[in-house]
């Protein structure tokens, strides 16, 4: 049985309908494939439908379903073509994981438009989701939000501050809002995961040995060396978090560190 399957007590999962952003790679179809193993009803949304026909095929096997709908998160009209498509279900679940790196570069460097880029997407995107989605959870009463953020946000890592910026907005949004609809019921938290196995962190070690005139091994091990454990997360303890965030009722305005000890306070 894989981590983001492992049993819980008592079921907060199973039966609900959630909906998660940038599902068609990464994190985004670990988290799917994670809640539609717990026997959730996923509407799988992100920019590209045959990725994401790509994971709905994945989840065939699993206890729960698969919607797919594409949407372009940091678009107004483009989400509220998805709330309208979505008002035949009951949203419970809502995991805010669209996000772009941005690029690797001092920030004198950085243009305007790259800076615009990674905010529209970590952050607008964000803001734009909850906007859609929250007035039917705070209506009925109930519902859970996770927006992922980043230990990146809250720790310097240099030549990627529109990243790092973008992340601890996220955190500040979360805590924010968590406090405007709690009184209602609804819970919004922030898992702010530290460095992932996978294309993204291979981009970045690329592209900042580039920059420092060192080899890819030697970005790699500056990075991981930082991290308790000495080494990066794999997509399916993301999704394992998430699904155990979920099954933690009391858990409100909170942001949990997953970073194999890559962030200690």
């Amino acid at each position: 049985m894989s981590a983001a399957s492992a049993p819980f007590p008592g079921d907060r999962v199973a039966g609900r309908t959630a909906v998660v952003t940038g599902a068609g790679n990464g994190l985004g179809r670990a988290i799917t494939l994670g809640l539609v193993a717990r026997g959730a009803r996923v509407v799988a949304v992100g920019r590209t439908e045959e990725r994401l026909r790509e994971v709905a095929a994945e989840a065939g096997g699993l206890a729960g379903s698969v919607r797919v709908e594409t949407v372009d998160v940091a678009d107004p009209v483009s989400v509220t073509a998805l709330a309208e498509a979505l008002s035949d279900e009951t949203v419970e679940i809502l995991v805010n994981n669209a996000g772009v790196p941005g690029p690797v570069a001092p920030l004198v460097d950085i243009e305007p438009d790259e800076w615009d880029e990674v905010f529209a997407i970590n952050v607008r995107g964000t803001y734009l989701m909850c906007r859609a989605f929250l007035p039917q959870m705070v209506e009925r009463g109930a519902g859970d939000v996770i927006n992922l953020a980043s230990v990146s946000g809250k720790r310097p890592l240099t030549r990627r501050t529109p990243y790092t910026a973008s992340k601890l907005a996220v955190i500040g949004l979360t805590t924010t809002l968590a406090y405007e609809v709690g009184p209602a019921g609804v819970s919004v938290n922030t898992l702010s995961p530290g460095p992932v196995d996978g294309p993204r962190m291979q981009r970045n070690f690329r592209l900042e040995a580039e920059r420092t005139g060192t080899t890819y091994e030697e970005a790699e091990e500056a990075y991981v060396s930082r991290a308790a454990l000495h080494r990066m997360l794999t997509e399916d303890e993301v999704a394992a978090a998430v699904v155990a965030m979920l099954h933690m009722p009391g858990l409100c305005a909170a942001d949990i560190d997953l970073s194999a000890g890559m962030v200690a306070r």
